[in-house]
């Protein structure tokens, strides 16, 4: 039913490769799915990688024609509060985008950030689908904030994932393994955390396997739970990489 596609940082290359990959078409400009099925976005198209606008570009099509499932992160949400006139800092991927945006004329950055504040209003914190079996939210969700009205927790764990509030040393947020400890009915797809290979844990998958870092742009297959990957074009930097204790 779906293919959903984990963490794409601008890499527009490898987003198509995986797509063709997958089965679908592009020759309309949007992702053609094969027959029953329909790709889903785990979030942060954008930032760090080389093609970032090329991204966008793709997803705006797809909710221009009412087809995009795709669960906003914490790039996602940066480059919202930049395109608002906030004053953001500039690092950790955001000043890609911003010298792809500084590189179109005048009018084509100002209508790109026009349409990115759209694009992100309207998009929902997560997604259940499948009648409620699956979940698709950026950093993850807790079994005890599915379902929960909004409300800023809700938003900061699906964003960021469970923070402990320390902060390490590359200025990044310290994140608790939250999958660990999950024990919900619902299947929780999610990327944020770079991983060599796809992370099941409980009814958790983490499909992050840092395309942007050197490693492979990742799908998920629903509810198939199969894993369909490509390689990554970008140089590898194995720092970037957690590795999980059991």
């Amino acid at each position: 039913m779906f293919d959903i596609i984990g963490d794409i940082h601008g890499c527009y290359d490898e987003l198509l490769e995986l797509l063709n990959t997958l089965g679908y078409s592009l020759k309309s400009g949007i992702p053609i799915p094969p027959s029953g099925r329909q790709v889903a976005f785990v979030g942060d198209g954008m930032d760090r990688g080389p093609s970032s606008v090329q991204v966008m570009q793709l997803l705006f099509a797809m909710q221009d024609k009412n087809q995009l499932i795709y669960s906003p992160g914490n790039h996602c949400n940066k480059l919202y509060r930049y395109a608002k006139g906030n004053n953001v800092q500039q690092t950790h991927g955001l000043e890609t985008t911003i010298a792809e945006l500084d590189s179109l004329s005048k009018e084509k950055r100002s209508q790109t950030l026009k349409r990115y504040r759209q694009f992100y209003e309207e998009l929902p914190l997560y997604h259940e689908l499948d009648s409620g079996k699956l979940i698709i939210a950026h950093a993850g969700l807790s079994a005890q904030l599915i379902g929960a009205p909004p409300s800023s927790t809700v938003r900061t764990f699906v964003l960021y994932g469970d923070i402990s509030g320390k902060t390490l040393s590359d200025g990044r947020p310290e994140r608790r393994d939250w999958a660990k400890s999950y024990h919900g009915t619902p299947w929780i797809v999610y990327g944020h955390t770079p991983v060599r290979e796809p992370r099941f844990k409980h009814h958790t998958i983490n499909i992050d396997t840092g395309c942007v870092f050197g490693g492979k742009l990742t799908a998920l297959r629903w509810p198939e739970l199969e894993i369909v990957s490509v390689a990554s074009k970008q140089p590898f930097q194995p720092e970037k990489f957690t590795e999980y204790s059991s």
